[in-house]
């Protein structure tokens, strides 16, 4: 292969994170795989305090800084992706991890690096196509998770709002407590959330958390689907063993793996 015929940088990156290529879709585990540690290191570090984790905060404020650099250079509309959420999120968190002199007030904004991972959720459909399990489990999974980021959120917001002055939320542990009290509106009443500020989160955690709560219930209690497009009215949620769309009655031809 000629210098002519080599591909780009740019071109390389792109196939990386964007190509349906055996080298992308490695890549993009690996991604994932790196927003997995990434964020069991920020929530062991919330329960510790060790001066010493400000380094390994710079080593992975620099690789989120490269990944994101890389992104914008491959992206067709730059400034619509720096101006996005996830754009804003991933500065945040890059400031936040290149900038622990700071202060403890910026622990609250490592939490956002818990959204990189709903970017993640562009791998689904690779997801289904490598784990059998995922794809007979993807919404009971998908429910899980967005209740876990949501958990991991509440309890960031409520430790960094209250920590300072509540004496009953000391650590990460005592508002992840309060936390999941508040969501199962068990709520013992031995900690509390002082203030009128601390008083409209709970009714946050409350309202929302019972929401998820009762949404995950309701998946995990369905009847098993499989997603299936139907070629004439594009229902896409059937029964495993249908024959016939529902909706429109066309006869169906879902892939099956056989009995288990």
């Amino acid at each position: 292969m000629d210098a002519a015929e080599t591909p780009s940088l740019k071109k390389r990156l792109w196939n990386l994170y964007e190509g349906d290529t055996p080298a992308g879709h490695r890549f993009r585990y690996i991604l994932l795989i790196f927003d997995l540690v990434t964020i069991a290191f920020v929530i062991a570090t919330s329960f510790l305090q060790w001066n010493e984790t400000e380094y390994v905060d710079a080593i992975i404020g620099v690789l989120l800084l490269l990944d994101f650099a890389a992104r914008l250079w491959i992206s067709r509309r730059p400034l619509r992706m720096v101006m996005s959420v996830y754009g804003i999120v991933d500065i945040l968190v890059i400031v936040s991890m290149l900038a622990p002199i700071v202060g403890e007030g910026l622990a609250f904004l490592r939490v956002a690096r818990v959204l990189r991972l709903l970017r993640s959720y562009t791998m689904v459909k690779r997801l289904r196509q490598d784990f059998p399990w995922f794809r007979k489990n993807e919404q009971v999974t998908m429910s899980a998770l967005n209740l876990g980021v949501f958990i991991f959120i509440m309890t960031a917001l409520v430790y960094e709002t209250q920590h300072f002055t509540n004496p009953k939320i000391g650590n990460y542990a005592d508002a992840l407590y309060f936390t999941v009290t508040a969501l199962t509106t068990t709520g013992f009443g031995d900690v509390v959330l002082e203030g009128t500020g601390g008083r409209m989160i709970s009714v946050i955690i409350m309202i929302f958390g019972v929401s998820l709560f009762l949404r995950l219930v309701q998946v995990m209690l369905r009847p098993d689907k499989v997603f299936f497009k139907c070629p004439d009215c594009g229902l896409s949620r059937h029964d495993r063993d249908a024959v016939h769309c529902k909706a429109c009655g066309r006869l169906l031809n879902i892939p099956d793996e056989g009995a288990v």
